[in-house]
C-alpha cells in the first residue's frame, strides 16, 4: 500500500480537514484510500473513518515501537494510505510526524497556513524541507497544501514562488463550513459531527488527486515473521462501546478477535453485562453520560461481577466508570461501579497529557513484576484515592493516578489512565490472564 504523511507547520493549521479534503479527492478520483493517524489521537480518527469507512490505523512510535507501527500500516487496507500527522512536523519527542515519516520512509505533504502570505508560504515550506537535513531526518518533503489560501492570484503567487523541488498539490479555501467543534479532550467526535458534503467537495476538487497519488510510495516489506498472527485463547471478552466509551485503537479490538471471542455491550443504553471471562472499559467521554450511567444499571452490576472475581480492565474513562462517584465539571454528583477506591472530579483545565512508561511492581493484568509498558495520558478528571489504596504500576514518565503511581488494583480488576496499544503487549498479557 502506497502512502505519504500529512504533516503541519504547527498544530492547528488545519491537518485534520486538509486529511479529510485529501481522503474525498482521493476517493473521488477512485482511489481506495486507508487513513491513519501519527500519534494517540482516538478524535482525528473518527474524522477520518467518518469519511473513509474504514477504521484510521494508529501509527505512533512510543506506544507501537518502529516495527508495531509497521505491522499496524502493513495491516491498513486499501490503494493509498493518508497519514495524518501529529502537532508541527517536528515536534515531539516520543513520536513526532517526521520520526513516523522516517520509520516509514514515505514522503511528507506539508500543510501551510497561506492565510496571509504568498512567497512567505514558499519559504515556510523551504525552511522544512532544509531543517530535515540539519537535524539528521532522513525525510522528504515533496510539497505543500496551502490551507486557507484562495484562488487566482493568491494561488498563482503561492506556484510561483515555490522552489522547482516542492510540488503544489491543492489548496483548502477558507469556509467557516469547514470548521469542526471542539470540546476538551480536542475536536467533537466523527459520529457526532461531520462536515457539509458540499463544504468537502468544494476543498476536494481544488487538490490534485493523481499527484497526491503519484508522490506516495510504499514503505519496506514486513519479515513473514513479522506479520504471522498470535495463537488464541479460550476467553471471551466484552467490550463497552457506546458515547461514553469510544476511545480505543482499532488495533486492540483486532488483536480481541484473533485472540478471543468479543462481544460488545452498551453501559449508556443498560445493556446487561454478557457472560465472559473479562471485560474491558475504554476510555471516552462517561462524565458526558454521568447520569444515564447512574441510572441505566450496568455498572451497578459490573461492580456486583467484579467484586466476584470477574477481571475488569479500565483505561482512563474506564478507570472513572469503576470508581465510586464521578463529579461534574457543574458539581453534580454520580454514584459510578464501585469497584475501585476512588472518587473521580472533573476539571475545567487538563490534569495531565504526555506519553507515558510504566513499571509493574507486580504480576497485574497488563504486565509481569517489573515488566514496562508505554502509552499515553489526557484527562481532565482527578481521582481521589484511599489512603491504603493498592497500586499495579510505577511511572516511570508521566503523572498517572497520584504522580508516582499508575493502576488502581481491587479484587481481580484494574483502573489505569494510560491508554495502551496492542503492541505494548499489554492485552496480550490481559488475555492470557483473563484465559487462566
Amino acid at each position: 500500500m502506497n502512502g505519504f504523511v500529512l504533516g503541519g507547520v504547527s498544530s492547528g493549521v488545519g491537518k485534520t480537514v486538509a486529511t479529510l479534503a485529501i481522503v474525498q479527492a482521493l476517493e473521488d478520483a477512485g482511489y481506495d484510500v486507508q487513513p491513519a493517524k501519527a500519534g494517540p489521537d482516538f478524535i482525528d480518527p473518527s474524522h477520518h473513518e467518518a469519511i473513509a469507512g474504514r477504521p484510521s490505523r494508529t501509527l505512533d512510535l512510543w506506544l507501537c515501537g518502529d516495527d508495531g507501527v509497521r505491522r499496524n500500516y502493513a495491516r491498513g487496507e486499501g490503494d493509498i494510505c493518508v497519514v495524518e500527522g501529529v502537532m508541527g512536523l517536528y515536534d515531539g519527542d516520543g513520536s513526532s510526524t517526521a520520526m513516523v515519516a522516517e520509520a516509514l520512509d514515505l514522503p511528507v505533504v506539508l500543510v501551510v497556513d497561506a492565510k496571509a502570505g504568498m512567497e512567505s508560504v514558499a519559504a515556510t515550506a523551504l525552511g522544512f524541507q532544509q531543517f530535515a537535513a540539519e537535524i539528521g531526518r532522513d525525510i522528504e518533503v515533496a510539497g505543500i497544501i496551502a490551507q486557507r489560501a484562495h484562488g487566482g492570484r493568491h494561488e498563482q503567487g503561492i506556484r510561483d514562488a515555490l522552489p522547482g523541488d516542492l510540488e503544489f498539490f491543492g489548496r483548502i479555501p477558507p469556509n467557516p463550513d469547514l470548521e469542526i467543534p471542539d470540546r476538551h479532550l480536542g475536536l467533537e467526535m466523527g459520529q457526532e459531527v461531520t462536515l457539509p458534503t458540499g463544504a468537502l467537495r468544494e476543498a476536494a476538487e481544488t487538490l490534485e488527486a493523481d499527484r497526491l497519488a503519484a508522490v506516495a510510495r510504499e514503505p519496506p516489506a514486513l519479515s513473514s515473521a513479522d506479520s504471522a498472527p498470535s495463537e488464541p485463547v479460550d476467553a471471551r471478552i466484552a467490550v463497552a462501546s457506546d458515547a461514553a466509551f469510544c476511545f480505543r485503537y482499532p488495533a486492540t479490538i483486532e488483536r480481541f478477535r484473533e485472540r478471543a471471542d468479543l462481544v460488545t455491550f452498551s453501559p449508556v443504553a443498560g445493556d446487561p453485562v454478557p457472560d465472559c471471562d473479562g471485560v474491558y472499559l475504554p476510555g471516552g467521554y462517561p462524565e458526558l453520560h454521568a447520569a444515564d450511567l447512574e441510572a441505566a444499571g450496568t455498572l451497578s452490576e459490573l461492580g456486583d461481577r467484579a467484586s466476584d472475581g470477574l477481571p475488569v480492565l479500565g483505561e482512563c474513562g474506564g478507570l472513572m466508570a469503576m470508581s465510586q462517584s464521578l463529579t461534574t465539571a457543574d458539581g453534580d454528583r454520580h454514584e459510578m461501579a464501585g469497584i475501585l477506591p476512588a472518587d473521580v472530579t472533573m476539571h475545567d483545565r487538563y490534569q495531565a497529557l504526555d506519553h507515558v512508561e510504566l513499571e509493574a511492581l507486580d504480576d497485574v493484568l497488563t504486565a509481569d513484576t517489573g515488566g514496562r509498558i508505554r502509552g499515553h495520558e489526557f484527562h481532565y478528571s482527578s481521582a481521589d484515592v484511599d489512603g491504603d489504596a493498592r497500586f499495579a504500576f510505577e511511572t516511570v514518565r508521566g503523572d498517572g493516578i497520584d504522580g508516582d503511581h499508575d493502576g488502581l488494583l481491587e479484587y481481580e480488576s484494574m483502573g489505569t489512565y494510560v491508554h495502551v496499544h496492542a503492541e505494548s503487549g499489554a492485552f496480550d498479557r490481559f488475555l492470557e490472564t483473563v484465559s487462566r
